[in-house]
């Protein structure tokens, strides 16, 4: 990660108020055009220019507001679907929720869930070939999402801290739709009786991690529902929702994907 000296920053300030725009500033000191918004919103914000705005700030390191409802769904897509980036030069991470383009509703909740987290951040989406990825950029994102760290999710131990286990007992099912917009489905099973077809709903989360899903199934007994462990081969990934009472309940809470 490239790191400006201050040097640097302060020439790129004195050029913004002078009025040179973002990209020229950016050409000239071979800084990113991104880094250079960055610094030109905190300047602005600092010296009052952005009404109603202030220098965004961070629930864990300084006790700001945090959207606890907002961030339940969202640490749940993130478990599933979501990674934080160290890019080359970029100063600052970037979280990213990997949403498939089949389900548009579920990315625009989960790009309402970001934007409530970071509210002074710009939240955006990156095109891919079949999904989008929803991103923002933030110094912060650790401190939200401790459980980030080097290799795949699964290959290493997924455990929440006190304060995010307060925030999911709070928020049980706003925790349990992220798990299953990321990594869960609601399908329609049937088998064959006395000659007659039956179609049945269920629900499935799928999850390489053993952590994820043990936080997946310790949340559903917590609210009620009734769950199995299937195994695909050898691999017991797949927790099973097929109970009729405990389907009803996650169709009232949740519902198939959009």
């Amino acid at each position: 990660m490239r790191l400006h000296s201050l040097e640097v920053r302060q020439t790129a300030l004195s050029l913004l108020r002078s009025g040179t725009k973002n990209a020229e500033v950016s050409r000239r000191l071979n800084v990113p055009v991104g880094t250079i918004s960055h610094w030109k919103h905190i300047d602005r914000a600092k010296r009052g220019e952005c009404p109603g705005a202030h220098v965004p700030e961070c629930p864990r390191c300084d006790g700001s507001p945090l959207d606890s409802e907002a961030y339940a769904y969202a640490l749940g897509l993130y478990l599933g679907d979501g990674h934080i980036s160290h890019y080359s030069g970029h100063r600052v991470p970037t979280l990213q929720i990997t949403c498939d383009d089949k389900w548009p509703g579920l990315m625009d909740h989960a790009e309402e869930a970001i934007r409530r987290l970071f509210p002074y951040n710009r939240v955006c989406r990156a095109k891919k070939v079949g999904y989008h990825d929803v991103k923002v950029y933030s110094k912060h994102l650790e401190c939200l999402f401790p459980q980030h760290g080097p290799g795949k999710k699964h290959e290493r131990r997924i455990l929440l801290e006190d304060w995010q286990q307060e925030i999911v007992d709070a928020h049980p099912w706003e925790f349990v739709r992220g798990l299953i917009h990321s990594d869960g489905c609601r399908v329609t099973n049937w088998t064959v009786r006395n000659g007659k077809r039956y179609e049945y709903p269920r629900y499935f989360f799928t999850n390489k991690s053993d952590d994820i899903r043990k936080l997946c199934t310790d949340t559903l007994t917590k609210v009620g529902v009734r769950w199995t462990v299937l195994a695909r081969g050898s691999d017991p990934f797949n927790v099973s929702i097929a109970r009729k009472d405990s389907v009803a309940l996650m169709d009232a809470h949740i519902g198939p994907k959009y």
